[in-house]
């Protein structure tokens, strides 16, 4: 079973969507696959699928964190603060508008990610086709497709996942 479990985990592809396959925590997905999801950005160029679900994964947690009842009262305030600065980051990179619906983005990059990978464009280009995405739908899939290396979002990586591992580690 925990082989299973073991494959499963290193077989997701959007740790907030399917961490474990439906069976964990999301937010305690995301933030465990953030140092290799987020750590070195630049890893997702040429790969625009993979870089939204990276900008998806910080939308999530950052919004994760500072609203849900199970993590916002126990996570320390700097973990929370480093994400908000790479939600930052990683919208003035994108061209989305820091003033955003952080499920609007979420949705947005979600569903382009999908169309992506199943090769549709178009169905990217529509997915990312609202006011969030100020850099409009082909500037912010050309900004996918060139992902760089976002220092503040390493930075967030690494605290997010060494602050899991403290919490379960006080559990």
């Amino acid at each position: 079973m925990l082989a299973m479990l073991l494959a499963l985990a290193g077989c997701a592809t959007d740790p907030s969507a399917e961490y474990l396959g439906g069976l964990g925590d999301p937010v305690r997905g995301a933030a465990l696959y953030a140092p290799r999801n987020l750590g070195d950005t630049s890893r997702w160029a040429g790969q625009p699928a993979e870089a939204a679900v990276a900008a998806e994964q910080v939308e999530f947690l950052t919004q994760e964190l500072a609203t849900n009842p199970r993590y916002a009262p126990e996570v320390n305030p700097a973990v929370l603060q480093s994400l908000q600065t790479a939600q930052a980051e990683m919208r003035g990179y994108l061209g989305i508008a820091p003033g955003a619906d952080p499920q609007m983005v979420i949705t947005g990059l979600r569903r382009a990610a999908t169309a992506l990978r199943e090769g549709s464009r178009a169905r990217a280009e529509a997915a990312l086709a609202s006011p969030a995405f100020a850099a409009g739908p082909a500037g912010t899939l050309q900004r996918l497709s060139t992902m760089p290396r976002l220092p503040r979002t390493a930075e967030a990586a690494g605290m997010v996942a060494s602050e899991f591992d403290r919490l379960e580690r006080r559990r």
